[in-house]
């Protein structure tokens, strides 16, 4: 065996989703298992650089997991030739410069989503990268979960017949800061710093129905601040200028229906904190994140409309569980190791900065929809 170190520059680690899923569960998951076999002899060994704006956080973090590299200057590690790799997950309003710097440096990409904050600069991205001849991935960790990877075995297996709808539920509550502290950054809340959640989720539901089931080719949405005053990090009041809800209605390419509401203001009464329910002449699911449970049409019971009488059956007793069958790694680490046996292998890869356009230009609709009170085509984008 050949063990090749690859240097990553990591740029946003100080962040609860950089650290947590891309540095610790990931990378830092696959030195501890000794590296990524690519299958030819050769095993990739990943050698994090840890970029951002804070050195005194760098410098925490490097302590805490026992690493060489960190710096505040993205320019001056853009401009090292060993390394090979630029990882953003920083917010979305500083990402489409960096991205375009790592590009221009020559240096292949994998980045956070949403790649840009408009449609215009994702599709710059994407064309930019193409032409420099780099390698380029998005993340899109959803489909890597384990309850839609059972969701798309039953897909691809028939299970369906013709899918005729989606439903989608997600979201919790989120604190306002006050009286119990957020548990997400305040930014998020701020439509000046790059905030939303149809910035945010919108992508996510973009690549979900996409992969799973076809693409979108309109949508129709409502977006609304539901809690209009929030406490930051330093339990400073704030005005919340930025959507903390949308609820989207999607046509598909070949007829199908999805429905998917998002919130950060609303209480959970459901299995998970994401859950889809799929509906098709055949047989029905519902996956979250990790579970999937079917009703296939020969077991479909009879249920009879009589409100005077109390319900009787239980009705999540008559659904199956769709069992594993495999081991499921996380989701973000599995799309790392496609990642960089896309670059190293010459695997195939197709969740690529077009890919990542594709949600952006779902987000920048569904706002304008929003705006106008009207239903809006979704176009095919190209380079």
């Amino acid at each position: 065996m050949t063990r090749k170190t690859v240097r990553i520059a990591m740029n946003g680690v100080t962040g609860r989703m950089g650290y947590r899923q891309h540095l610790v569960r990931s990378i830092l998951a696959l030195r501890e298992q000794g590296g990524l076999d690519l299958g030819d002899g050769t095993v990739l060994w990943p050698e994090p650089v840890l970029v951002g704006r804070r050195e005194h956080a760098l410098r925490a973090l490097a302590d805490r997991h026992g690493l060489e590299h960190h710096t505040t200057d993205l320019d001056a590690v853009l401009a090292d030739p060993d390394v090979e790799i630029y990882f953003d997950a920083q917010v979305t309003s500083a990402r489409e410069e960096a991205i375009k710097k790592a590009i221009a440096a020559g240096k292949h990409v994998y980045t956070e989503k949403p790649t840009a904050t408009g449609l215009a600069g994702a599709l710059e991205l994407a064309r930019l990268a193409h032409a420099r001849g780099v390698k380029h991935g998005v993340v899109q960790d959803k489909i890597f979960l384990p309850g839609l990877l059972k969701l798309k075995r039953l897909i691809d297996g028939g299970f369906f017949g013709r899918i005729l709808s989606v439903r989608g539920e997600f979201g919790y509550w989120v604190f306002e800061g006050d009286w119990q502290r957020a548990q997400r950054p305040s930014w998020n809340y701020r439509a000046e710093d790059g905030g939303g959640i149809v910035v945010d989720m919108f992508p996510h539901w973009g690549y979900v129905l996409h992969e799973l089931f076809g693409r979108v080719t309109s949508v129709q949405a409502l977006a609304t601040t539901h809690i209009p005053r929030r406490w930051d990090e330093h339990g400073k009041p704030y005005d919340a200028t930025a959507d903390d809800a949308a609820y989207g209605l999607f046509e598909l390419e070949g007829g199908t229906v999805a429905q998917i509401n998002s919130s950060w203001a609303v209480r959970v009464h459901r299995d998970e904190l994401v859950e889809f329910q799929v509906d098709g002449t055949e047989g029905s699911a519902v996956a979250g994140l990790r579970h999937c449970r079917a009703q296939h049409r020969s077991a479909t019971p009879k249920p009879v409309w009589n409100p005077d009488v109390p319900a009787t059956e239980d009705f999540r007793g008559q659904w199956q569980e769709v069992p594993d069958n495999t081991e499921f790694d996380n989701g973000f680490k599995a799309q790392w190791e496609l990642f960089l046996h896309h670059v190293y292998a010459d695997a195939p890869y197709r969740w690529d900065l077009l890919a990542g356009a594709r949600g952006v230009q779902l987000a920048e609709l569904g706002l304008r929809s929003s705006a106008e009170g009207r239903r809006i085509e979704v176009p095919e984008i190209r380079l």
